[in-house]
């Protein structure tokens, strides 16, 4: 890479950096060097941000490294691990970014039903090492999403019914704290941030490795899922029919809910292209012999426009979406905890389902029952364990001339249907929002969460997140 000067309030050397390169076995991408701008881009296209420095640490003495420097030259510290977060919070203007993005080696332990996985790595590298196997370990419902950010905000996704959060499933991590030392936190060293780590986001160090507790799912790694879509005029009679049926259901049984218009690629039969529709995308990971009995009543519930329910891999089913939302879109979302699905909630998803502004804009609803309830709020730094769903509205289109579109319509849908809510929301999927936000996602959480923070960083130095501060002294 370039050793071209970079702006940066480190002064008095021709090359500010050189101290800190000299320690790296990755590298450093400057404003000067070509490869800048693709490394500070991430996945909302809506963020321009224009890092100092963006380190690629190739080991966890890498970020050791970074985080001494930024401290002794008082340089902003931002921590890219995906890159997927709805607000951008993986660079940082002026920032140093710790970029993650070569750590991606995962171990699997098949005889203890384990994966270890780098700080850098995505869901669909932890899923191409477990299910191979047979296994997986609990994740989100996109397989680019970056495994640090979704397990340190919770980890919602197609298993949550069956095995709980990915937070759940967390055995141990190993974390560069703001001192600079490097810790492995599990339930017996160092518990109090191992219990902070699993959903309080990144406030409290830099997680280098993670590794998780995997579950047998399917048979061989095989699961029955895909989409169930309904024309958006039977919204009504479907989600109440599914605020009902879904609870009742074992735990191998999980489906997400939402408005959408239907994609217009070949997969789906011409006539239903960018057709306005609610959508139930469903995963079951039970045995094969009952999937008959278990999958008769959606098939047979109402009339649906498409039913895509098949046999294939449970990474295909996480990896299904990935096509049609790569990185660069245009993304804005707005989004809260919800316990009931009202009737009054209800005719406000038709009302703006009605009115999706562009193709891919949508609306979803993700179950957080089943084995997550299971788990006390506040045996985890995340919260909300009394049933429900975490609702997510997306404004998304590829157009950077639609992104006043695209905002206005989350912004209203989310403002006529925040009252019906819960009040908080999954910190994953809020943008930058205030503190009150932020505080109303951890509920009675949030003050033992900033004793946490000002044991392990009383100076604040990891705030470029969803900030919890350290409590006051």
């Amino acid at each position: 890479m370039s050793t071209t000067p970079a702006d940066a309030t480190v002064t008095g050397l021709v090359n500010p950096y050189e101290e800190l390169e000299a320690q790296l076995r990755g590298y450093t991408i400057k404003p000067a060097d070509p490869a800048y701008d693709e490394a500070r881009a991430v996945y909302n296209a809506m963020i321009d941000r224009r890092p100092a420095v963006i380190v690629r640490c190739a080991d966890a003495a890498d970020v050791v490294a970074c985080v001494r420097f930024a401290r002794q030259h008082s340089l902003e510290v931002a921590v890219r691990g995906g890159g997927h977060n709805a607000g951008g919070l993986g660079v940082w203007d002026d920032a140093l970014v710790i970029d993650l993005s070569l750590m991606r080696s995962t171990t699997v332990d098949p005889a203890n039903h384990e994966v270890r996985v780098d700080g850098g790595c995505l869901w669909r590298d932890v899923d191409h090492a477990t299910v191979p196997f047979g296994m997986a370990t609990p994740s989100g419902f996109v397989s680019s999403t970056g495994v640090g950010g979704l397990t340190l905000g919770g980890g919602v996704g197609y298993l949550t019914r069956l095995a709980g959060l990915t937070v759940d499933n967390l055995l141990s991590a190993d974390v560069v704290l703001a001192d600079g030392s490097l810790v492995t936190a599990d339930a017996e060293h160092h518990p109090e941030l191992f219990w902070a780590l699993r959903g309080g986001g990144g406030n409290f160090g830099v997680v280098t490795s993670f590794r998780f507790r995997c579950h047998d799912v399917g048979e061989n790694g095989v699961i029955i899922g895909g989409p169930v879509f309904y024309d958006l005029a039977d919204v009504g009679e479907v989600m109440r029919w599914y605020r009902d049926f879904l609870p009742e259901q074992p735990g191998d049984l999980n489906g997400w809910i939402g408005v959408t218009r239907i994609p217009s690629v070949p997969v789906f039969p011409e006539e239903l292209h960018d057709r306005r529709a609610c959508v139930i995308v469903w995963c079951y990971t039970g045995p094969h012999a009952d999937a008959e009995r278990v999958l008769a009543p959606i098939r047979e519930f109402g009339n649906p426009l498409l039913v895509g329910l098949q046999n294939l891999p449970f990474s295909a089913l996480q990896s299904m979406f990935d096509p049609l939302l790569p990185s660069g879109l245009q993304w804005y979302w707005k989004a809260d905890f919800i316990t009931e699905l009202s009737d009054e909630a209800i005719e406000v998803h038709r009302k703006y389902g009605e009115a999706i502004p562009t193709e891919l804009s949508t609306m979803h609803m993700y179950p957080i029952s089943g084995a997550a309830q299971q788990v006390a709020p506040g045996d985890t730094a995340f919260a909300y364990r009394g049933g429900g769903w975490a609702g997510v509205i997306a404004g998304i289109d590829p157009d950077p001339a639609k992104a006043q579109l695209i905002s206005d319509w989350a912004k209203a849908y989310w403002e006529e249907l925040h009252p019906t809510s819960a009040g908080g929301a999954y910190i994953n999927f809020i943008m930058d929002e205030g503190p009150d936000r932020v505080r109303a996602a951890y509920l009675e959480n949030f003050d033992r969460l900033a004793q946490v923070k000002a044991q392990y960083d009383p100076d604040n130095v990891f705030h470029i997140n969803q900030n919890i501060p350290p409590a006051a002294e």
